[in-house]
């Protein structure tokens, strides 16, 4: 367990995930680990549960969480150096933190910190969600814009700031479709050097379009990449649950930056506490 982390995996299997969030344990799907439970005795101490809806929608995902035990009503971790977290059991089985970020938090990390100390340092978060790597961006030193489609996570970022000590920060929060802003954006003129997003697989923009992962990304790529800067930092592309290759997203970013140079792709893991690694995403990055 990393020292600024209070969550864990504490073991995987048949399915399913069992994590600790400072020490509240959790249990719910995960189509990857494709194994035997490591420790089978570990399960009986769970707290809350996620139980599948199998007449939803399988590309949204939705259910409903069974609780065991009262949790916290203002329940969060430390989930980056002293940046904090809130932990929401959503019917979409999240909890408001992808812990497998951790690697891109700290790239980010490591390069606006460094970059912030020379000149200003603008950063968009695309399908922000509830802003961890806004959070890192700015408490790193960027000015940070953030959008999300969705008003709850919107307003999930906005306490995730609070908890850690940045609501005065310059964050932007921008409730609106990913596609939608960046086109607008390319409209008024207006750069970022460092861009994250992490597209879905399936979703709808605020004023109800549906995103198609499959139908939009590579239109979606080409036209962010026209918002960086003149002096650019980074840009990463994340994905989840939508059956690509890492590979896929990295033969992207060579096309559209026509290079192989500062371009890295790989699989975003996390170990559990018996050392099998979990899959839990992709992530394909340019350095500049």
């Amino acid at each position: 367990m990393k020292k600024d982390w209070e969550y864990s995996l504490l073991d995987s299997g048949n399915r399913r995930k069992l994590e600790s969030y400072n020490g509240y344990v959790m249990d719910r799907p995960d189509p990857q680990a494709l194994w035997p439970k490591g420790n089978p005795d570990l399960w009986s101490k769970t707290d809350a549960s996620f139980v599948e809806d199998k007449s939803a929608d399988k590309r949204e995902e939705r259910g409903s969480w069974k609780t065991y035990k009262k949790l916290p009503e203002d329940f969060s971790i430390k989930f980056f150096k002293e940046l904090r977290c809130a932990v929401k059991l959503s019917p979409f089985k999240h909890t408001g933190i992808f812990p497998e970020q951790y690697e891109n938090w700290k790239y980010v990390d490591d390069i606006v910190t460094k970059a912030a100390k020379k000149r200003p340092v603008k950063v968009l978060n695309l399908f922000g969600y509830t802003g961890c790597a806004t959070v890192v961006a700015s408490h790193a030193g960027a000015e940070v814009v953030h959008v999300d489609a969705s008003k709850s996570s919107i307003a999930g970022g906005m306490l995730n700031a609070k908890l850690s000590g940045i609501e005065e920060s310059p964050i932007r929060w921008i409730l609106d479709d990913a596609f939608a802003f960046v086109k607008k954006e390319i409209r008024r003129g207006n750069t970022y050097d460092g861009i994250i997003m992490d597209p879905p697989s399936f979703g709808r923009g605020a004023a109800g379009q549906v995103w198609k992962i499959e139908d939009s990304l590579i239109d979606f790529l080409e036209e962010t990449a026209k918002l960086l800067s003149d002096q650019p930092l980074f840009f990463i592309v994340n994905g989840y649950a939508n059956g690509y290759s890492h590979i896929a997203y990295k033969n992207n970013l060579e096309h559209i930056f026509k290079t192989k140079e500062g371009i890295e792709s790989f699989e975003l893991l996390i170990e559990d506490q018996g050392g099998t690694s979990l899959p839990c995403g992709i992530v394909a990055r340019k350095s500049f």
